[in-house]
């Protein structure tokens, strides 16, 4: 990291060792640069500090750990989750078998396939997915089931890599709630990270659709490495964090 860099993170870590939070705004302002410049210097920390709502916390402070709550993120960055997934989209081909995660992110994805005339399978261990799909004629549901997580309404089981691996799946399609240059890819619940490994293992590709406001962000749950997946779609700053952040050409960065 730049010699800049590490004084102004190292600024504003002393602040926020105080207690408390600093929107981005104002962290931008006392060091005297612009917030994408900030979004950056976040991005390619150590995650020691992460974005919550708009706001710097330091990652380790329990008060400020959110809970995910499915109802609220229907509604979060609804426009950006439209376009990351008109852009996820035209990775889509006729006879594609398509690995799609839990959540909230790649439900346009989904719903997408409605108007589409060719025919394609979907894998998924989400309930809203499938529920999406299943009744499409020109998709093929594959549904992996165990425990119900009613928290991000899918299923959970040991057994799942083992059926995913069974699958000859084109297309991983993953999202995340934290994305971060050194800290990788993370989400809120564990149970999530045995099918999201087991796809990103066993797909021919693997896109990672992910909005701006999760960059520079760690959540609980680890499960992959930037440079694993081969196309990250994503939006506003984090186009040109990634790009700079993120050295050579994998993964691909699509901005939307």
């Amino acid at each position: 990291m730049k010699g800049r860099s590490a004084q102004r993170l190292a600024r504003l870590q002393d602040i926020l060792n105080r207690g408390g939070t600093i929107h981005l705004s104002e962290a931008a302002r006392l060091c005297g640069v612009s917030e994408m410049t900030i979004r950056r210097d976040v991005a390619a920390s150590d995650g020691a500090m992460v974005f919550l709502g708009g706001r710097l916390v330091m990652a380790d402070n329990p008060q400020y750990a959110p809970l995910y709550d499915l109802d609220a993120e229907k509604g979060s960055h609804s426009l950006a989750k439209q376009r990351l997934c008109q852009g996820a989209a035209a990775f889509i081909e006729a006879g594609d078998t398509l690995f799609v995660d839990c959540g909230t992110t790649l439900m346009p994805l989904a719903s997408s396939l409605a108007s589409v005339e060719y025919e394609v399978t979907v894998v998924t261990y989400a309930l809203n997915v499938a529920n999406a799909v299943g009744h499409l004629p020109n998709v093929r549901l594959v549904l992996l089931g165990g425990l119900f997580y009613a928290s991000s309404l899918s299923f959970g089981s040991e057994d799942m890599p083992q059926a995913i691996r069974r699958l000859g799946i084109n297309k991983a399609f993953i999202s995340a709630a934290g994305m971060h240059v050194e800290r990788g890819v993370s989400c809120f619940h564990f149970h999530e990270v045995v099918p999201k490994q087991a796809a990103i293992a066993s797909a021919m590709q693997r896109i990672l659709v992910c909005d701006d406001s999760k960059l520079g962000v760690v959540r609980p749950a680890y499960f992959a490495r930037l440079d694993e997946f081969d196309v990250i779609v994503t939006d506003g700053d984090a186009d040109d964090a990634l790009r700079e952040g993120l050295p050579g050409h994998t993964p691909r960065i699509v901005g939307v």
